[in-house]
């Protein structure tokens, strides 16, 4: 196993993977209800029940027997496909250690989840548009495969998560679950491109990374900033005024990804760089609202 999971964390995804549940509207999969009739269907597993879960699912002897409500699981022919959308753009450099090394853990988490749980997972790294979009692959056995394409991203230019978003949706075959790890600094409306891929019936997830430099700037005086993107060079005074009105357009953001996430029925975690992954993972999963 790489540095992307270590044991203790593996761990911590076994118990965690029972309680994903991916909501895609595609016609099958996994924990999802075939709507494709005449197609076969293989008892997976047990999971916990959560609220709003499909009553017709639960298995009542088992539910008898233990007083603990679980639903049955299955394996279908039209099973479900995560794809983990990463933004490569250069502002993931950020933060010790980086937004990407963290990006990159994350969505070796959510990979893992997926191909232990016999879904398949699949790779799209985002710059300006899609850059490189790796083969969907099922099963624990798919997993080294995932993680060197995890780890053979690299963050530079500019982002265009809009673009990205809406060529993935245009080129997918069916929906699954869409996982957007970003810092969503970008300037384009991909609010509007999420919106397009939940009525399109994705599942969508959004997963914010900043670094603590983002949250809480360091600096006072004349400071002289180069964007990571485009090169360009700023010189600004960050006296008290000046970081307010950086803290309340982070805020801004932040509230709108919330209300964005809200509207769609998605999970949206806010991670920093130097959070241990194994408390992201947990609200994730849970579809928390950070």
């Amino acid at each position: 196993m790489t540095a992307l999971i270590e044991p203790g964390f593996l761990r911590e995804l076994e118990a965690l993977r029972r309680r994903m549940h991916i909501r895609a509207r595609s016609g099958g999969g996994g924990e999802h209800v075939g709507k494709r009739r005449g197609g076969s269907a293989e008892f997976l597993e047990h999971r916990a029940y959560t609220a709003g879960d499909d009553l017709r699912r639960m298995d009542w002897l088992a539910f008898a027997r233990t007083g603990e409500p679980v639903l049955k699981t299955f394996r279908t022919e039209e099973d479900v496909i995560v794809r983990l959308v990463i933004d490569a753009s250069a502002s993931l450099e950020a933060g010790t250690p980086t937004k990407l090394d963290t990006a990159r853990r994350l969505a070796a988490a959510v990979g893992y989840m997926a191909l232990a749980g016999s879904e398949r997972a699949q790779v799209i790294v985002a710059g300006e548009g899609l850059s490189r979009i790796g083969a969907p692959a099922r099963g624990k056995s798919a997993l080294p495969k995932l993680l060197r394409d995890l780890e053979a991203m690299q963050a530079r230019g500019g982002t265009d998560l809009t673009r990205a978003i809406d060529a993935i949706v245009q080129r997918a075959p069916r929906p699954g679950m869409l996982v957007v790890l970003s810092d969503f600094l970008d300037p384009g409306p991909f609010d509007l491109a999420i919106g397009r891929a939940a009525a399109a019936g994705h599942d969508v997830a959004l997963v914010q990374v900043l670094s603590e430099e983002e949250l809480h700037p360091p600096y006072d005086g004349d400071v002289a900033f180069e964007d990571a993107e485009t090169g360009a060079v700023v010189e600004v005074t960050l006296d008290a005024t000046a970081i307010a009105a950086y803290t309340e357009r982070l805020n801004a953001l932040i509230f709108g990804l919330r209300a964005l996430a809200k509207r769609h029925g998605a999970p949206y975690v806010r991670a920093t760089t130097t959070e241990p992954s194994v408390g992201v993972i947990r609200r994730f999963v849970g579809r928390a609202v950070d």
